[in-house]
């Protein structure tokens, strides 16, 4: 998978990433995420209510081998290595180039943010569930960090996805916050704009949406798990709104 896109916004890390988790092989072009001061990001199933309780989210770890298409149309193959590592899970890809990622579950969605290389350091990624009134409730997680967070967003104008909002969240290590999230249509995506000069590019699938967040080094994936533990999934990146594909089958 190539990606070549530019940085659309500055992001500004709340959490500190101390170290990381010592990756290798990788596949996937930049998850650099850290949402807001603090973040979010929390997956829900396509035809699943907003208001209503997410179903269980099925197990992920493990081997897998991909194929997938570019942006432009080109097609490429490779290994996807998924790890558990806490509240969240680390990615790695190897598809010609290495990639490594950072991906956080809500009951059958998974979002990943990669970046180009052994390590995803700087990346982070959000998953909402977005409800039956308009907010989101979301979780997110940055690399090299093991702990979750998480964030709701109530709408205070607006409609559909797009719209001003007041954001709270909760960073892994218990601290609250408090930001104004505005969302912006971008061709095919959204763009997510936090007050504490945050910005992310995110990808709606029915009632979830996964955001990238990291600038133009990271890239990020809103897979769907099948009932057959098959991830089908659409990725993207800073800077266009074209997108690519990419189905992962554990070996």
């Amino acid at each position: 998978m190539k990606l070549h896109f530019q940085l659309v916004g500055t992001i500004v890390l709340s959490v500190g990433i101390a170290g990381g988790w010592g990756c290798k092989s990788i596949r996937k072009t930049s998850p650099d995420a850290t949402p807001l001061s603090s973040s979010q990001t929390e997956k829900s199933e396509a035809k699943t209510d907003g208001n209503t309780p997410a179903p269980a989210t099925p197990e992920i770890a493990g081997k897998y081998n991909v194929v997938g298409g570019n942006p432009n149309g080109t097609a490429y193959k490779g290994s996807l290595e998924i790890i558990a590592r806490g509240d969240v899970y680390q990615f790695r890809w190897d598809a010609g180039t290495q990639y490594d990622g950072v991906g956080v579950t809500n009951a059958n969605f998974v979002a990943v943010a990669f970046a180009n290389g052994a390590d995803g350091k700087g990346c982070g990624v959000i998953d909402y569930r977005i409800k039956s009134d308009g907010a989101l409730d979301g979780k997110w997680g940055y690399w090299g960090v093991n702990e979750a967070g998480t964030e709701k967003a109530t709408r205070t104008n607006g409609s559909g996805l797009t719209g001003e909002y007041d954001a709270t969240g909760k960073n892994p290590d218990g601290k609250e916050y408090k930001a104004k999230l505005t969302v912006e249509p971008a061709g095919n995506l959204y763009r997510f704009v936090w007050s504490n000069n945050t910005d992310g590019v995110g990808i709606r699938q029915a009632d979830n949406v996964a955001v990238g967040i990291g600038g133009a080094r990271c890239g990020f994936v809103a897979y769907e798990i099948r009932s057959d533990g098959t991830l089908d999934g659409i990725w993207g990146g800073y800077g266009s709104d074209k997108t690519g594909t990419e189905k992962a089958t554990k070996q």
